[in-house]
């Protein structure tokens, strides 16, 4: 009874192994970005579930379990949004909003496992028996999931992003074809370290056991392969990142930054306007005593409509010292509002309006409002109804075309290139990241470093509470602010108007590697024509 008893413990136990496995991998994809920060182990954490793949595919056992992966690598990478709860500040009890948090927390793991799970799923149906097509397949439908995915409201922890800010040398691989590049690279790489481990397991099985073999499972060619790729990677990464940045005089452009530090919870009192209007104005004037060109506010600096702007201290400031103003506020359209950052030129007149594009999910619209609208307010202290900007604006400022982005649009490399490909010569990031803890605001920033290197494009980011800095095309953070202080600084960008391949011709990576895989799939299928009967 013992022994039987034993051995169904054991069953169990074998049963449940690859979903521990998979569960445990994804979860050292998501140690990879902020906090933790261990982007090394990206090059290695899918190769567990590749082989689970390769495995259910080939002896045809329970489906691997995908799904557990994608929950461990989306749920850890984005546990940062449990930090908007408690939102009692909002009006939101407490046990509701701990609801609310869990229920966006737990859907965009889900929807992450859901993601994983087809592509798992495409790579048992079509991966067949051959390494190098499951290989070209593996990495193509990963990376054109990653493009459907990043087309839609919610959209964050992309592979490649666990190589920010860390890994500066293959992030450049982004300028040739946006971040599938670096995702493509980091799949491929996954994926013949796991061909090699099955590939060696194959051979173990078979017993191959004669001289002349056996030095086969010592040298495996997969692996050498993704030693050899690994490196030259990054070797091209190395000569782009090497590259020298032309800084003439005539495109300096010294920008100041005001981190004013108002917590959300004051943004709905009187108080809080209070300590906005005096933390920027006193800021404005400090960084125009310095002498820079102009001033970058954060996302909703001043929590106002436009109208009531030029009454603010700030704007009247700006008339006093004539420095040019990017203030973040609200702008109108008809019965809505919208996100706004304003362009103030030196006779503290609006030239320009950006509008933000990308809401944020629950923050700034209600995903199932008609359940969820009742019981929740969107953060921010206004009672309209917001709506998001046009998806092809131009940002023109005294200084010429800028790319603007505000807060969650740092995600987006389209809404970047598209920008840049218009004339952008500068970015300009304006977020407000006060409702969450310090790993979402250095993510945030690790995606901004992503986009200056993309477009090679100099980047001034502001934001309310943190983490607020000055980048440089190659990425490189030449300052970057505390968390939740008060502070100004400034600093010289360069205004610039290269093109990088991926701003010349967007992602053309992503429909070439599926052209290829589903053109190498056809050709192994009409190579046996039982399997096209079967």
């Amino acid at each position: 009874m013992q022994k039987k008893q034993n051995k169904k413990q054991g069953e169990r136990l074998t049963a449940s192994l690859p979903y521990l496995i998979a569960l445990a991998s994804g979860i050292l994809m998501g140690l990879t970005v902020a906090p933790v920060g261990a982007w090394f182990l990206a090059w290695i954490a899918l190769v567990p579930l590749w082989v689970l793949v390769v495995t259910s595919a080939k002896s045809k056992n329970q489906f691997p379990p995908a799904f557990l992966w994608g929950i461990g690598y989306h749920g850890v990478a984005l546990f940062w949004i449990t930090g908007i709860h408690p939102m009692t500040w909002l009006g939101v009890p407490w046990l509701p909003s701990l609801a609310i948090t869990l229920f966006c927390w737990g859907f965009i793991s889900v929807l992450g496992g859901v993601f994983v799970t087809i592509w798992a799923a495409v790579m048992v149906r079509l991966g067949g028996q051959k390494s190098w097509l499951r290989i070209l397949i593996g990495t193509a439908v990963w990376c054109g999931l990653e493009s459907l995915w990043s087309a839609g409201p919610l959209w964050w922890s992309s592979l490649a992003y666990t190589q920010s800010p860390h890994n500066l040398v293959i992030l450049h691989l982004g300028q040739l074809s946006g971040p599938n590049t670096v995702t493509a690279a980091i799949v491929a790489v996954n994926g013949l370290i796991a061909e090699g481990w099955t590939n060696r397991q194959q051979a173990k099985s078979a017993k191959i056991s004669s001289v002349f073999f056996a030095p086969l499972r010592l040298v495996n060619k997969y692996w050498v392969i993704a030693t050899g790729l690994l490196i030259t990677l990054h070797l091209i990464g190395f000569i782009l990142y090497s590259r020298p940045i032309a800084q003439p005089l005539e495109a300096a452009l010294k920008v100041g930054i005001v981190q004013g530090n108002i917590p959300n919870r004051l943004l709905r009192s009187s108080e809080g306007f209070r300590r906005a209007q005096e933390n920027y104005t006193n800021g404005y004037l400090t960084l125009a005593d310095q002498g820079v060109d102009a001033v970058l506010t954060p996302e909703g600096a001043l929590p106002i409509f436009q109208r009531n702007l030029m009454e603010t201290a700030l704007v009247a400031a700006v008339k006093k010292k004539g420095v040019v103003a990017w203030i973040g506020a609200f702008g109108e359209r008809g019965d809505s509002y919208t996100i706004s950052l304003f362009t103030f030129n030196s006779k503290g007149e609006i030239v320009s309006r950006y509008d933000k594009a990308k809401l944020v999910p629950l923050g700034e619209y209600i995903p199932f409002e008609g359940i969820l609208g009742g019981i929740i307010q969107r953060l921010s202290p206004l009672d309209a109804h917001q709506v998001p900007g046009s998806a092809n604006q131009v940002f023109d400022t005294p200084f010429g075309r800028a790319i603007a982005s505000i807060c969650y649009e740092s995600a987006f490399g389209e809404q970047f290139r598209r920008q840049a490909a218009a004339g952008g010569q500068f970015i300009l990031s304006s977020s407000n990241d006060a409702h969450y803890t310090a790993s979402m605001p250095f993510q945030h920033h690790a995606q901004d470093i992503m986009r200056a290197i993309e477009t090679d494009r100099w980047s001034a980011r502001a934001t309310n509470t943190g983490y607020s800095a000055f980048v440089d095309p190659h990425g490189r953070t030449l300052w970057i602010s505390g968390y939740n202080t008060y502070e100004t600084h400034a600093d010289t960008i360069y205004r610039r108007q290269t093109q990088t391949l991926y701003v010349r011709w967007n992602d053309w990576l992503t429909p070439l590697l599926l052209m290829c895989s589903g053109g190498a799939w056809l050709l192994t299928q009409f190579s046996d024509p039982n399997k096209i009967s079967n």
